[in-house]
């Protein structure tokens, strides 16, 4: 019975330790490389200052579309801002701001200071609608095309090095 007993044990200490092994071997960091490539889904948004719903497939009617998921109260939102006023300015490209989990007071009072980049600004106030574009934290922003295909996907704030490179893709 003491073997039967001390072999079972062997046994679970085993498994725990093989779990754990494969545990941390798996890669924690997020990934999105996969959706490059793919389109994006048609989904309805409620524009932040307009009584109108705005379907994604309007964004059809832009060369290139830059969405960008934002917040008041973000600290990084504030850093790549400038940025993305920066890039407003080319006129390849349309910026779609999409303001997450946020009070629109609050948004309304971040864009009158800070400047407005967007043609459009959409509220997705309880976050259910950014899981669509595969979003799970703020900044991020995507890049798509005018068939909807995203070309490439920004996790965190974007910078100078990033502002080039969305650049010479639009103006290829």
């Amino acid at each position: 019975m003491k073997k039967i007993t001390l072999g079972l044990v062997a046994i679970a200490v085993s498994f725990v330790i093989l779990i754990f092994y494969y545990g941390l071997k798996t890669e924690k960091i997020y990934n999105t490389e996969e959706l490059v490539g793919k389109s994006i889904l048609e989904i309805d948004l409620k524009l932040l200052n307009e009584n109108r719903v705005f379907n994604t497939r309007e964004l059809t009617n832009n060369d290139f579309t830059l969405i960008n998921f934002w917040a008041s109260w973000c600290g990084p939102c504030r850093k790549e801002h400038k940025h993305l006023v920066y890039l407003s300015k080319n006129k390849n490209i349309k910026i779609l701001g999409i303001n997450l989990k946020d009070e629109r007071s609050q948004a309304n009072k971040f864009i009158k200071k800070m400047g407005n980049p967007y043609y459009l600004i959409a509220s997705d106030h309880d976050g259910k609608k950014s899981i669509h574009f595969g979003v799970y934290g703020i900044p991020e922003t995507i890049l798509i095309n005018k068939d909807l295909t995203i070309i490439k996907k920004y996790i965190g704030p974007i910078d100078g090095q990033d502002v080039k490179k969305i650049l010479s893709l639009v103006s290829e």
